[in-house]
């Protein structure tokens, strides 16, 4: 065994007294001649921007003295993942020493290479303090070493949970250990080899009193992670195995949790609500969808996305999946494999579609107030509010650029209750050919003796108790096993397999292993009956116990079912990919879920019945908030500020400003197939809708857009609900899209729901996504809920504290446009284009920015009324057909005078405009009225530029819809409003790209 440490240093990469140093350390199982150490350190680094300096060791070589790179350097902090955590750079790096060394005839494929990465920051001044060091990494995937230089030597000290996994013989927690190449090669070994478990089962005894039932559920098998199962449960799983005449094996009862988990079987959406016998989802969701009846729906509700027809050859699918929880924790990995986990969703519909676009839509808090921790003793403080963001907006940038996937929609909402745990919505659309190999390409379902098969990345201790740690609040409690770091370069690799795959007709039915692992992707697909070998399947964590490898969610894996005779030419195809295979059983009728260890040992057998129907439905009860509840109290911070000042303000609010930032780190354009982008116009404008091209051969697009109701629900869940329907379809038609042909996705985010009247919240905006999703016939076609979106912790002063993020509601809208060239962005366009309000105004500023800023007293929350809305949204679709809008943006958070500010910022233009021409529903107040027709934000409302020889074909067309002029477009770039106030649109561009 030989060890090459390398170091690399851009020469320019200095940031103020720090210097930023990448690591590769680099093992090989056989000897190599020295000059080849060179070789591959070259293949790191480029001598014209880097230095480079490496170290090389050997068993047979005495330690080697260690020094930085940089000499001007006094200490260093190495930051490196943990040996469960999934290292890409690292597995970059195996393989291109791995393929030089083979093409230059130094080895062999068996040859073992192993190789990690590590962030080394250098620093000139004082030692950073043990607070400073906590800042640097996330102790849940990472440890970080501190080097020290003093006369001439370095000394290290390792922080964060790395003495967890080495033995206590190499534990030196508190002196300082002499710096050497064989020291730190010798240590970042020991860690790699995981505490030695037994593979073999374990039988739990059940037949123990209700206290100790729930302690087993709370604390999980001998302390290995709460199960997260009621009581009433526990006791259902016991009565099950007392009729059998024995205890449950530890697999079987790990195998129910996540099957049973809130995360897997949306206990809250399904279960009985007062008078609704068959619950929220069946009654208000699902049965929307079955009254509309609507002909453009294909698969709705039954596999991993919802698929809608696209044209005479394809069909578009769509997933929005949450990852909350993982993302409080570990926010880089939690994103990433949120976003790895869609992408999947979208190659597991069917017989495999592939995906052409990712979106997302996060919850932040800008900052929090005071400090927060998970356990009493204030020990393990909850994660910054900026670090979460910039590490979930990291993520979501590996997983989607690394992937070949354009990120092309997306935005941010901040409320500080997201400080305990943020929401991380993440989407993926994919297309897939209606027919192939003549027959309907959405259905799938495993044979009887088909192969079960798993491909893509190997199972590891990553991602243990994934489903069941989303189904609860964010504790002290919530173990590090749960977090996993996706690899989007394995994935990518498995997605096109499976897609050359998939067209040879290989397989029967595919499926993704997501939440609960194989447990859940093998169960769903074998509901008719299943036996595994456990021994059978790759591992990449030695001494791991069944009852792991059977639920850990690990990512890039699929599971599929393969016909015997087909699994020579798919191995050769997964080889040609680089993609592993292993066969671990088969499918069958035999209504049995079996597992076993190895030689034919069981250690699980129970009926796929009880595995999916057995879990006890609760009865849920709900409380109607009191009305002094819902009621925001007076505020009139700023009330003497002029119109101009708020309007600056306003445009510079974080749910308002612009999010470029963001923007600019995803790749939006790889594939080709960008219409209508996420910044629009000159002046770089966030779109809230955009245009893709799956097919380049065709002009039909696809729309896509998204509506977020969060903060409304302070008053009114049920109008919350109402809004972020119409908020998704008015962005999706005043882009272009054809109402006609459209399709919803419901992702609901809740807190503390066991709590009756966050229930009650609850039940008023299902209520409401049924209502309105009839009105505007628009079928919803798949979704997610996410029901503990809570922390529970301490304060400063060791006091119990319960945050829970507001109840919201995303919803996202996706449908076609049939000519690309009909679309219309936000920038308006040429000066003497007539400017258009088409709707009402209402007196609506409750809960909506304007009140949040200015503290203006008014509870009226904005409404829907779906029948108008409707019949405006038809009405504009022909204006589009007819090419006659010139520019629209919808109406939204902060109104009409902050969309305005939009179109002009993006187009480069001013305007000049007379709020009196505004329809507005009768008020006295002149003062009042300007404010409400400013930043009022009711619905359904689109602004619109008209060129002046269109005028009257367009007003001909809206002649029985609520409309006015109220201006026009003008050369002079300035926002002049009659009477009122007059800004230069350069301070109105500056203030939007402020994020204050």
């Amino acid at each position: 065994m030989i060890s090459i440490r390398i170091e690399v240093l851009n020469k320019c990469e200095q940031v103020g007294r720090r210097w930023l140093v990448n690591v590769y350390s680099i093992d090989i199982s056989k000897e190599l001649p020295s000059e080849l150490h060179e070789e591959i350190c070259r293949l790191f680094y480029n001598g014209t921007i880097q230095d480079c300096r490496y170290y090389f060791y050997d068993e047979g070589i005495e330690e080697v003295q260690y020094d930085f790179i940089e000499p001007q350097a006094k200490w260093g902090l190495e930051i490196s993942f943990l040996p469960s955590m999934t290292d890409n750079v690292g597995n970059t790096a195996k393989q291109i020493v791995r393929e030089y060394l083979i093409s230059k005839g130094h080895i062999d494929e068996n040859v073992y290479i192993k190789a990690r990465s590590s962030k080394l920051i250098l620093g000139k001044g004082s030692t950073p303090t043990e607070d400073d060091i906590k800042r640097e990494f996330n102790p849940v995937t990472e440890y970080c070493t501190l080097i020290y230089k003093e006369n001439g030597n370095c000394y290290w000290r390792h922080h964060g949970k790395l003495q967890d996994v080495i033995p206590a013989r190499d534990q030196k927690k508190k002196e300082w250990i002499p710096m050497s190449i064989t020291w730190m090669t010798r240590n970042t070994r020991m860690a790699e080899k995981t505490t030695e478990i037994t593979l073999a089962a374990k039988l739990v005894n059940l037949n123990v009193s209700d206290q100790e039932l729930e302690k087993i559920s709370g604390d999980g098998i001998d302390g290995n992670g709460a199960l997260g199962l009621s009581l009433t449960a526990m006791k259902a799983i016991k009565g099950y195995f007392n009729k059998l005449g024995r205890n449950p094996y530890d697999i079987e009862l790990e195998s129910l949790a996540q099957t049973w988990s809130e995360h897997c079987k949306h206990n809250i959406f399904c279960s009985p609500i007062d008078e609704i016998e068959d619950g929220l989802y069946a009654h208000y969701i699902k049965r929307a969808t079955r009254e509309i009846n609507s002909n453009i729906c294909v698969s709705v509700f039954s596999d991993n996305a919802g698929g809608i027809i696209f044209d005479d050859d394809y069909l578009i699918v769509d997933k929005v999946e949450t990852h909350n929880s993982p993302s409080a924790l570990d926010p880089f990995g939690g994103a990433m494999t949120g976003v790895l986990g869609v992408n999947r969703d979208i190659v597991g519909f069917g017989k495999g579609a592939e995906p052409i676009m990712n979106t997302y839509y996060f919850c932040f808090a800008k900052g929090a107030k005071g400090k927060f921790y998970k356990d009493k003793e204030r020990t393990d403080e909850i994660l910054p509010p900026k670090y979460i963001m910039e590490e979930v907006i990291h993520g979501v940038n590996v997983a989607g650029n690394c992937s070949g996937i354009p990120t092309q929609l997306g935005s941010v909402y901040f409320d500080d209750r997201f400080c305990g745990k943020p929401l991380v919505f993440v989407g993926s659309v994919g297309i897939i050919p209606r027919s192939i190999n003549n027959a309907p390409s959405h259905i799938k379902k495993p044979k009887n003796g088909d192969k079960i098969v798993i491909i893509g990345g190997r199972v590891g201790k990553d991602g243990i108790h994934g489903a069941t740690f989303s189904s609860e609040a964010l504790s002290g409690n919530s173990p590090s096993t749960v977090v996993q770091i996706g690899d989007p370069v394995t994935q990518k690799k498995l997605s096109n397999a499976v897609i050359e795959a998939r067209d040879l007709g290989l397989y029967n039915a595919i499926t993704d292993n997501g939440a609960g692992g194989l447990s859940s992707s093998i169960g769903e697909m074998g509901k008719d009956g299943f036996e595994v070998d456990l021994s059978k399947v790759l591992l990449k964590n030695d001494g791991m116990a069944p009852w792991e490898i059977w639920i850990s969610e690990s990512q890039e894996r699929m599971t599929l079912a393969v016909p015997e005779e087909n699994l020579p030419m798919f191995q050769q195809i997964m080889k040609k990919h680089d993609v592993e295979v292993s066969v671990i059983g088969e499918f069958n009728e035999s209504g049995r879920a079996v597992v076993q260890r190895s030689k034919g040992m069981v250690i699980m057998d129970m009926e796929t019945e009880f595995l999916h129907d057995g879990n006890p439905k609760m009865h849920l009860k709900t409380k109607p908030l009191p009305k002094e509840a819902t009621v925001i109290p007076t505020n009139n911070a700023g009330i003497t500020l002029s119109l101009e000042v708020k309007l600056k303000e306003m445009l510079s609010r974080p749910n308002i400003c612009s999010k470029e930032f963001i923007v600019v780190q995803y790749d939006h354009e790889v594939q080709g197939s960008s219409v209508l982008k996420p910044l629009q116009g000159k002046g770089r404008v966030c779109s809230e809708a955009i245009v893709s091209r799956p097919v380049l051969s065709s002009n039909k697009g696809i729309v896509k857009s998204l509506g977020f109701g969060s903060s409304y629900g302070e008053i009114d869940t049920y109008h919350m609900a109402a809004c972020a329907i119409d908020t998704a379809i008015r962005n999706y038609v005043a882009i272009g899209g054809n109402i006609d042909h459209l399709a919803l996705l419901d992702n609901f985010c809740w807190c503390d729901v066991y709590n009756p009247e966050r229930l009650w919240q609850l039940k008023r905006a299902a209520e409401a996504c049924y209502d309105f999703a009839t009105a505007f016939k628009t079928p919803f076609i798949s979704g997610k809920d996410s029901m503990f979106n809570d922390f529970k912790g301490y304060d400063e002063d060791g006091k119990k504290v319960m945050i829970s993020a507001p109840p919201s509601l995303l919803i996202s809208a996706i449908g076609i446009i049939e000519n690309i060239e009909d679309a219309v962005s936000l920038d308006v366009k040429m000066p003497g284009d007539l400017i258009y309000v088409l709707g009402t105004t209402y007196d609506e500023l409750g809960r909506s920015e304007y009140q949040l800023y200015s503290g203006i007293g008014n509870n009226n929350v904005p409404k829907v009324d779906a029948k108008s809305a409707k019949k405006l949204y038809e009405r504009y679709n022909r204006a589009i057909k007819d090419g006659i809008v010139a520019s629209a943006i919808a109406l939204n958070l902060g109104g009409l005078v902050i969309a305005l500010a939009k179109s002009l910022i993006a187009g480069d233009f001013g305007a000049e405009i007379d709020l009196s021409l505004v329809p507005i529903e009768e008020m006295y107040n002149r003062d009042v009225i300007n404010k409400i027709i400013m930043f009022s934000e009711s619905q359904s409302r689109i602004l619109v530029t008209v060129a002046q020889q269109n005028q009257q074909r367009f007003e001909e067309l809206f002649k029985d819809i609520v409309f006015s002029c109220i201006g026009k477009v003008t050369e002079e770039k300035v926002l002049n409003i009659k009477d009122i106030l007059k800004v230069d649109l350069k301070d109105l561009g500056n203030s939007y790209a402020s994020l204050k």
